[in-house]
């Protein structure tokens, strides 16, 4: 249970990312709705995710998880850079993620 709730909270951060993109360009309250509510929702979940997980795990799963998939969102659909280093680094993350899920 413990971990689906972080993948919720992974899940909710990255509505949060994109809120957070969009609010920047345009503060509707479409946009805020999106910013608050996706970071409001991760936190809820990653909260409850405590319960059942040590909190440094889960909180380093998630942060690694969140900042992996916040830098995909925005190279796919915003435009930012591709670079080599920037994808390697990106696979540094996922790669300590998994350990860490992994040795948990």
């Amino acid at each position: 249970m413990g971990w689906t709730l972080v993948f919720l909270a992974a899940l909710s951060e990255f509505v949060g990312v994109i809120g957070l993109k969009k609010f920047s360009e345009n503060r509707s309250w479409a946009t805020g709705l999106m910013y608050y509510g996706g970071f409001g929702t991760a936190f809820f979940f990653l909260y409850n995710s405590f319960k059942y997980l040590q909190v440094s795990t889960a909180y380093a799963v998630w942060i690694g998880v969140g900042t992996a998939g916040a830098v995909l969102i925005n190279m796919i659909f915003f435009g930012e850079s591709k670079s080599v280093g920037r994808v390697a680094s990106l696979c540094l993350i996922v790669f300590g993620v998994v350990g860490l899920k992994a040795l948990s």
